[in-house]
């Protein structure tokens, strides 16, 4: 009977969230994670595919009174000093509450430590949650591509990408250990 109580409970109790590294044994999760926020999931395949070819991913990790979860996701790739976002997720619970600035924000300096000196991504031109979240972290926009994506709703219609930029030079290259 307790089950139907969890999720009411994630959301509303005290809990505490940390950053670590992803591993291959993630790519599951991480897989789980992405279909409950993108219309098009990928794979637990695709996961482990882009962990093997040395993709970064940073989790965040939830610890409440169940113990500990995965609850997010950042993963990008670094090719000659620039990094490309190639998604961030939060299980939907944890969203809306200032945490996918926290991942980004380190996941950005883990980044940095890696070489990187400009985080690039792309996003959907209507998705008004995503760029808010870009702009305030400082991200501007460098271009748009024009019916880029599907529709959500997987009616015909096309949606632009806005493809935007983040200068995370001054972020602290020193190593350091995940905290």
């Amino acid at each position: 009977m307790w089950f139907w109580l969890w999720p009411w409970f994630w959301a509303t109790a005290g809990y505490e969230t940390t950053i670590r590294a992803g591993a291959m044994d993630d790519a599951r999760r991480l897989a789980e994670i992405h279909a409950q926020g993108f219309a098009i999931g990928w794979s637990t395949g695709e996961f482990t595919r882009m962990i093997a070819e040395g993709c970064d991913v940073d989790l965040l990790i939830s610890r409440g009174a169940f113990g500990e979860a995965v609850a997010g996701f950042a993963i990008s790739r670094i090719v000659a000093g620039e990094a490309e976002l190639l998604s961030i997720a939060l299980e939907p619970l944890m969203r809306g509450r200032g945490q996918s600035g926290d991942l980004l924000r380190k996941h950005a300096a883990n980044l940095r430590r890696g070489g990187a000196e400009t985080l690039f991504l792309e996003v959907a031109a209507d998705n008004a949650p995503a760029l808010a979240l870009y702009r305030g972290l400082g991200f501007v926009e460098i271009g748009r591509r024009k019916g880029y994506y599907p529709e959500a709703s997987g009616g015909q219609g096309r949606r632009d990408a806005l493809t935007m930029k983040w200068d995370i030079s001054g972020f602290d290259p020193t190593p350091r250990a995940y905290a």
